[in-house]
This record gives C-alpha cells, sequence and structure tokens, in this order.
C-alpha cells in the first residue's frame, strides 16, 4: 500500500473527472457531490502518508518508479519528502475546498467540476515527481484546466486574461523543457536522484560525449540555469514577471483563485528550491543578490500596488505578489550560503529556507480563504468597488468576523500563521541580505496599510442602507473557510507540528 498510495492520490481525481463526465447532465447535484465526494479520497489518503513518513529517518519515502521511456531513462518515478509532503497536503486540502465553493455555478457543470479535478492531478504530479521529464509533463497539464477556467467561467475580460496567463506560462515553459533535456542528455537519465549525483561533478569531457558541440561546461550550465530561472519566475511569479497574475486572479472564477493563488503560484517557488538550489548552486550563489533584490521589489510594489487597488479582488491579487517576495528572499537566502562554509550563516540560511517553505502553505491557506471572502460577498452585491461597499459588519456580522480573522491572518498578527513564517525569513535574510531585508520592513507596513484599507472600505463606516437586504454567510460557505481558520490558528499557536518536518528536509536535502 505504501509504494502504491501515491499513486492513487494521483489518479484517482482524474478517474473520478472522467466517471464525472459520463453523468447526465440535468442531475446537477450528484455532479457537485459526486466531484466533492471523490476530492476529499486524495486528502483523506495524504493524511495517511502525513502520519506515517518518518520524520526521523527524512529523505524521499513513499517512493513508487514505474518505466515510461526507457529507451530515454524516463520513469514515473514519484516520493515525497518533508519539503513536497506539505505542498501535497495543501493541495489536496485547498481542492474539495474550491469545489464546496462551486456549488453556485449551473452552467455547463460537468466541465466545471472535471476541470478542477484534473488540475488536481497536474499539480499534484509537480509536487511528487522524482523524474524532470515526468515533472514537465505535470507542468504542462496544469495550464490548460486553468487556461478553461478563466476562459469559460470568468468575468468580462476573461479571454484576454486566460490568453495572457496560458502565453506568459507557456513561453517560460519553452525554456524549462529545452533545460531539461539538454540535462537528460548529458546525464543519460531524467531520474532527479541520479542527476543529483551526477550533474554537479559534471566534467568537460563527459559533456563532449554527450553533446556533440563546442559549448564548455560553465554555458551549458549557464543555459540551463537561466531557462529554469526564467520559468520558475514567470510561475510564483518574480517581479518584473508579475503582470499576468493579477488579471487572471481578477477574471478567474472564485474557486479558480482559490487555486491559483493557493498552489499553482507554489510551483515556481517548489522548482526552485527542488530543482535550482540542489543542481545549480554555483549559479544560485551567484545571483542570489540579484534574485533578493527583485523579491525585496515583490515585497515593496506589491504591497504599494494593493493599496492603490479600488477593486477587493484586485487588492487581494496584487497582495500575492507581496507574500510571494518573502518566500523568494528566503530562497536568495539560502542560495547565497549554499557553500559559504560558515556556520552562522549557514543556520540562518536554514532559518530563512523553513520560513520560505512555511510561507508557501501558508499563503495558500490565506490567499484562498481571502479570495472566497471576496468571492461571497460577489455573488451577493455584483460588486467588487470598495466604493461601493462599507458599513458590511453591522449588516453582516459573522462574515465581517470572518474577513477580518482572514485578513489578520494574511497581514501577520502574531499568533496567527502568517507571523510565524514571515518571522523566520526576516530573521533567517537579516544576517545575509540586512538591506534587503529592512527595504522588505517597507513593504510590510504597507501590507498593515492595504488591509487596514481593505477592512474598513469594506466593513467599516456608515450603513448602507443599499445592502440591508444581504443574506449572512450559509453554512455550506463556512464549512469552506472554516478548515482555513482552524490551520490559521494552529499553525500560529504551534507551528511545530509542520516546521519538523520542514526543517528535517531542509537539513538533510541543503
Amino acid at each position: 500500500m505504501q509504494n502504491s498510495i501515491l499513486w492513487f492520490i494521483l489518479l484517482i481525481p482524474s478517474l473520478s473527472a472522467i466517471f464525472l463526465l459520463m453523468l447526465p447532465e440535468s442531475n446537477k447535484k450528484v455532479i457537485r457531490n459526486f466531484a466533492f465526494i471523490t476530492s476529499l479520497i486524495p486528502f483523506i489518503l495524504t493524511l495517511f502518508v502525513w502520519f506515517g513518513y518518518n520524520q526521523e529517518l527524512g529523505g524521499y519515502q513513499y517512493q513508487t518508479n514505474v518505466p515510461w521511456f526507457e529507451a530515454i531513462n524516463s520513469s514515473f518515478h514519484f516520493g515525497v519528502d518533508g519539503i513536497s509532503l506539505p505542498m501535497v497536503l495543501l493541495t489536496t486540502l485547498l481542492t474539495p475546498l474550491a469545489i464546496l465553493a462551486s456549488y453556485g455555478i449551473e452552467e455547463k457543470i460537468k466541465a466545471y467540476m472535471a476541470l478542477f479535478l484534473f488540475l488536481e492531478t497536474g499539480v499534484l504530479g509537480v509536487f511528487i515527481s522524482l523524474d524532470l521529464l515526468v515533472f514537465f509533463l505535470f507542468w504542462e497539464i496544469g495550464l490548460i484546466p486553468m487556461y478553461f477556467l478563466i476562459n469559460q467561467w470568468g468575468g468580462a475580460k476573461r479571454d484576454y486574461a486566460s490568453l495572457k496567463f496560458i502565453l506568459f506560462t507557456m513561453g517560460g515553459s519553452l525554456g524549462l523543457l529545452l533545460s531539461i533535456q539538454l540535462i537528460g542528455v548529458t546525464v543519460n537519465s531524467f531520474d532527479l536522484i541520479k542527476i543529483g549525483e551526477i550533474w554537479p561533478q559534471l566534467n568537460q569531457s563527459t559533456l563532449q560525449s554527450a553533446i556533440p558541440l563546442h559549448l564548455s561546461l560553465e554555458s551549458v550550465k549557464a543555459i540551463a540555469f537561466w531557462a529554469f530561472v526564467v520559468a520558475f519566475a514567470v510561475k510564483v511569479p518574480i517581479w518584473p514577471f508579475h503582470t499576468w497574475l493579477p488579471d487572471a486572479h481578477t477574471e478567474a472564477p472564485t474557486a479558480g483563485s482559490m487555486i491559483l493563488a493557493g498552489v499553482l503560484l507554489k510551483l515556481g517557488a517548489y522548482g526552485f528550491i527542488r530543482l535550482v538550489l540542489p543542481l545549480f548552486p554555483v549559479e544560485a550563489q551567484q545571483f542570489s543578490g540579484i534574485l533578493a533584490g527583485l523579491a525585496t521589489a515583490a515585497i515593496i510594489f506589491g504591497a504599494l500596488s494593493a493599496f492603490a487597488q479600488k477593486d477587493l479582488k484586485k487588492l487581494v491579487a496584487y497582495s500575492s505578489i507581496n507574500h510571494m517576495g518573502f518566500v523568494i528572499l528566503g530562497i536568495a537566502a539560502i542560495a547565497s550560503s549554499y557553500q559559504a562554509g560558515n556556520a552562522a550563516i549557514s543556520e540562518s540560511a536554514t532559518i530563512a529556507l523553513n520560513g520560505s517553505i512555511l510561507q508557501m502553505f501558508n499563503h495558500g491557506l490565506s490567499a484562498a480563504g481571502l479570495f472566497f471572502l471576496v468571492g461571497v460577498i460577489y455573488d451577493r452585491t455584483h460588486t467588487r468597488q470598495l466604493e461601493d461597499l462599507g458599513g458590511l459588519w453591522a449588516i453582516l456580522p459573522v462574515y465581517g468576523s470572518i474577513f477580518i480573522f482572514t485578513s489578520m491572518a494574511s497581514l501577520g498578527l502574531p499568533g496567527l500563521n502568517g507571523f510565524v513564517s514571515e518571522f523566520l525569513v526576516v530573521r533567517g535574510a537579516w544576517h545575509i541580505f540586512p538591506l534587503a531585508t529592512a527595504l522588505s520592513m517597507i513593504g510590510l507596513f504597507a501590507t498593515g496599510v492595504y488591509v487596514l484599507k481593505a477592512i474598513g472600505l469594506l466593513l467599516q463606516g456608515p450603513r448602507n442602507n443599499r445592502w440591508l437586504q444581504l443574506k449572512e454567510i450559509n453554512k455550506r460557505e463556512v464549512w469552506v473557510i472554516a478548515p482555513l481558520m482552524v490551520l490559521m490558528l494552529v499553525i500560529g499557536i504551534w507551528p511545530a507540528w509542520i516546521l519538523e518536518m520542514i526543517n528535517n528536509a531542509v537539513k538533510l536535502f541543503f
């Protein structure tokens, strides 16, 4: 069971989607419930993996390896460790919540639910793949369902937003495929564990026999490095590659924004941690200062851009750029010190990377929660313009309390999850990039400003009689947000349950 459980987690969503497409379109209740129930199965199986994972042993566990293209030594090699397993848990948690949040969808409901299930398989495949070619396969699979979700169920500018999303992400992926092919041909394998052993020790003669081109080893590694960096930078997205994100978020349906912010943005950061740092330590260290500078720019400009927005959903979208900037800052810190050999610096870098990985998980919770809450109020008012709202706490006290709680978690209030991860990043990066870390405090200050702006314009002020007949958040909607709130609070009070797993993996991996 242990060797096949990852297959079940990966394939159940797609198999469920195929079966769902055979159900009669007229019975929408059956379609909704079937999609929701089957989406819970991977989550339950992931809990078995989580509690069965041996943290003391560490490393890749629950491995399975099935040949795929034997001629080029590529296989379905899957496994999880303390870095990927939290991302798998986040994905399998958010998918059923996103489906539950989509019960109001009436048009083309079979296709809508099936796309979410196919999307889950694509994302999970990236997190559990230990074969570079299979990694790329699932990387691309995850793009197509999100494109159609935006294009078919999005807002007024959905055609523009979906096209921009697919062009940016697939454009970055072209270099990624080139780099993966380059590494696979050189090493004569796409297995990530084998590549990790051979690629750093590669010499000019081995390279020359594998690639009959007059390229130096440094040139080949530089090409592969930058191809990886551009692809992952677009996906995060790192400033200034971020321009597709606000449009995609704003036009996507509510559940699409939940998955886009909660999971898809993490693929790029995961690629940096899993592939760029271990395979290109010299290049990563060389350009870590630039990466830290871009992270700081994302933190500051993301927060300032969020503050400037009048559309509540666009405000939350820009906040994702701000929060993901802390993830990249922690990655830059570990990249800078990867070969430093200084014990104090290495400890700080480890703390920063722990914070980055935890921030990926935490941002998934708070961003998905905020996008859902924006969708709740939009369904009732049919507007996201902050100037049209106001005074809603007096009308919707339960909704207002939930919105404030989730906003404070995103803000980084001590006692909630956002504080723990951002504190770790700042604490670790301070000894390595003191200027970038100090400047990022401007972004932290602006974060408080835009969060308070959103709360003030949405909930505070005189009661707006235009919205007196609004209905309070219902039970189904509370069931969507409640698990996220529980995790925000639990991580804020007792982060050790997830940090120990992450820390053990980071120490072993780096």
